[in-house]
């Protein structure tokens, strides 16, 4: 631990909704010089949420600050809700990008290029390290951990991009709503499970994410996950080059991911809101 602790600006921001309290919440420590990694790790099991990071000075000169960012247990090189949230504080704090309308977030995966869309901000989705289908025994498994049919599960794919996610493709937003997944047969696999709506419903495509082991069995709102699930479903014809999706339901959140194709990048973008402003002694 860090013998001294001293005073530290501190936000708490609501990412992926337009109305606060109704996305995922993100712990931000905007200035981490200082601390060692088993401080930030401590903090990070403390705060009880999904993520929490910590904000330094770049090491890359191309970018406009350096983030970490940690689950109640472990470490990631890279998140999606922690990095439009880190870029939402770290701008609200008066942080000034060295390119104009696009901040770039240095992580342990890499430059991360985060751009204002509106009133919103979107990432560019960095590449998939690992990709393509999951083996006949792990399929067995997502079947079982989510108590279905073999054959309801439409496709079956790694989506690799710093959390080790596999997604699963359902025919309808309904089954992805009504899962009730189980844990004991979910072993250690990360899965995220996305189904389409019907025209008209307000968002295109329905997600929820499973993290056996970490502090929540449910994430709210995942950035990583809709990262990998938009190269994966616009890649292979099954997404349009833009849409929405709608996360969060089940747990009484309201958390919309907006997804769009440009050229090469894929940018996945969501609201933000800062929802405590003070400080904190690390």
């Amino acid at each position: 631990m860090n013998p001294t602790p001293r005073s530290r600006p501190f936000h708490q921001v609501d990412v992926f909704a337009s109305q606060a309290y109704r996305g995922n919440p993100l712990a931000v420590v905007l200035d981490a010089q200082g601390l060692d990694t088993a401080t930030m790790q401590h903090f990070a099991n403390w705060t009880n949420l999904s993520e929490t990071t910590f904000l330094l000075p770049p090491e890359d000169p191309r970018a406009d600050y350096r983030v970490r960012i940690f689950t109640g247990i472990e470490e990631f090189p890279f998140a999606g809700h922690p990095t439009l949230g880190s870029a939402h504080a770290w701008l609200q704090a008066g942080g000034v990008p060295q390119s104009d309308g696009q901040v770039v977030q240095e992580c342990a995966a890499g430059l991360v290029r985060v751009k204002r869309d509106g009133g919103m901000l979107a990432f560019a989705a960095p590449p998939l390290t690992r990709f393509g289908p999951v083996d006949p025994a792990v399929r067995r498994q997502l079947a079982a951990a989510l108590r279905l049919p073999a054959s309801d599960i439409v496709d079956a794919s790694w989506l690799v991009n710093g959390p080790e996610w596999i997604g699963v493709l359902l025919e309808s937003a309904a089954q992805v709503l009504a899962l009730q997944p189980d844990q004991e047969a979910m072993g250690d696999l990360k899965i995220g499970v996305i189904g389409p709506h019907a025209p008209g419903a307000g968002s295109d495509f329905e997600v929820r994410t499973f993290l056996p082991g970490d502090a929540m069995a449910e994430d709210p709102v995942t950035g990583s996950f809709n990262a990998g699930a938009a190269q994966w479903l616009i890649g292979s014809g099954r997404a349009p080059g833009e849409y929405v999706a709608s996360q969060g339901i089940v747990l009484g959140r309201d958390g919309r991911i907006h997804v769009s194709a440009d050229g090469g990048d894929i940018w996945v973008g969501g609201h933000s809101t800062t929802c405590i402003q003070g400080t904190v002694l690390l």
